[in-house]
């Protein structure tokens, strides 16, 4: 029904935005990236919404790109994944961090947003893995990206290199991505070595 709307913030919450288009101001739900993203801009904004219809209310989301809003939409596409479940993780994650997060099957990521727990988590991953290196808004970086970890956790010499990697505290999706960029002809320990001399090096 709203493509996008464009106007003066007129109020700024901690999970919600109004923005006052025409004399009307509109409430819209929006994720944490979006606030702060939005928090920088001197005058008018536009943010693009989508429009959830419930029996007994009307509710408006926004979002500072397209790209978190398909990422929204693919998310509220998930068995059990409601708007505020699906605003929670788009908060504490990036729709190019969520797009890795689901190819390396990383749920400890996913489960770091309020209120989303393993089950839900893990219902994501499986759901979203084949989908989301095609998604419109995963950028071909991070599609490719995606793909070269996905085909990494599931290489039994390249899946074991990534556990031990975690085991040592990295994320799943850090270990998953380090390890991706290395040949897969290389034993495990040798993936481990070199994974943690780029990780290092980076870090």
């Amino acid at each position: 029904m709203f493509y996008s709307l464009t106007g003066k913030i007129i109020f700024k919450g901690e999970q919600s935005i109004a923005i006052s288009c025409g004399g009307v101001g509109f409430k819209c739900f929006a994720t944490r990236n979006t606030i702060a993203k939005l928090s920088n801009v001197i005058g008018e904004v536009t943010v693009f919404t989508h429009l959830n219809v419930r029996e007994d209310a009307l509710d408006l989301f926004g979002f500072a790109t397209n790209e978190e809003l398909e990422a929204f939409k693919l998310l509220i596409g998930v068995s059990g994944v409601g708007p505020k479940a699906a605003l929670a993780i788009l908060s504490e994650l990036t729709p190019d961090a969520f797009a890795i997060a689901v190819g390396s099957g990383d749920t400890k990521a996913i489960t770091a947003a309020n209120g989303v727990g393993p089950k839900l988590a893990q219902r994501v991953v499986l759901e979203l893995k084949d989908k989301i290196t095609s998604a419109a808004f995963v950028s071909e970086e991070s599609s490719l990206t995606a793909n070269a970890v996905r085909s990494a956790n599931d290489m039994s010499n390249t899946s074991e290199a990534i556990s031990a990697l975690t085991a040592l505290g990295y994320s799943q999706a850090e270990a998953s991505v380090a390890v991706s960029k290395l040949s897969p002809d290389l034993s495990v320990e040798e993936l481990i070595k070199a994974a943690l001399k780029n990780m290092t090096l980076r870090f």
